[in-house]
């Protein structure tokens, strides 16, 4: 990675509390990070996110728990409303800009601007409420964004073949499933690797 430090933080913190000055070589190139309600789109931007994240998260209220079913994530207790951003260097001459948006029907409008000059998606999904992520899917298959699967693994994810995981979710036979952590830089960034290579191996895409 080939990004300058400021000099007051250099020698201090964290690599991720340090200032990251991009290079100005590096091509940019636009990723989505999808899914349904809850499925961890801001932690897994946050973990990968190589700058301080934007984050659009409220406090969710009493009235926006009976919008957002809370079904399977009963822990939850903010909500993305607008988009996360972050981004990430995979070489010296490319980094990934991280556009997360939110899972809910009621923010969909926003779609259409978010995905707009993206390359690709990275679609997070949960084994423990696969159904959820169909209409994500499906919006980002009208967008013609080729994309790749990240089974988010919690405590109380049920294992399954990935055989029978690709047929739940109507998977093409190159489309990319990886399990990850999205707490976990590591398996978050394979994840991400997988995306990217999928992207590599695909002929240039046309946007509107």
């Amino acid at each position: 990675m080939d990004s300058a430090l400021s000099s007051s933080r250099a020698a201090t913190g964290s690599a991720r509390d340090r200032i990251y000055l991009r290079n100005p070589d590096q091509q940019l190139v636009k990723v989505i990070v999808s899914g349904p309600f809850g499925v961890g789109k801001t932690t897994i931007v946050r973990s990968l996110s190589e700058i301080p994240p934007l984050k659009t998260e409220e406090v969710m209220t009493a009235t926006g728990a009976v919008v957002d079913h809370l079904h399977g994530v009963r822990d939850k207790t903010t909500t993305t409303v607008g988009l996360d951003y972050g981004r990430v260097s995979l070489a010296d001459d490319l980094a990934l800009c991280l556009f997360g948006t939110p899972g809910q029907q009621r923010f969909h409008a926003l779609w259409k601007d978010l995905t707009h000059g993206a390359l690709g998606a990275l679609i997070l999904a949960d084994t423990r409420r696969i159904a959820d992520s169909y209409e994500v899917m499906g919006l980002i298959e009208e967008q013609g964004l080729p994309y790749a699967v990240a089974l988010n693994h919690f405590p109380d994810s049920p294992a399954y073949p990935d055989a029978e995981l690709r047929k739940a979710l109507d998977l093409a036979p190159d489309t990319p499933l990886i399990t990850c952590d999205a707490r976990d830089r590591g398996t978050s960034l394979r994840a991400l690797l997988a995306l990217a290579e999928h992207l590599q191996k695909l002929p240039a895409l046309e946007h509107p």
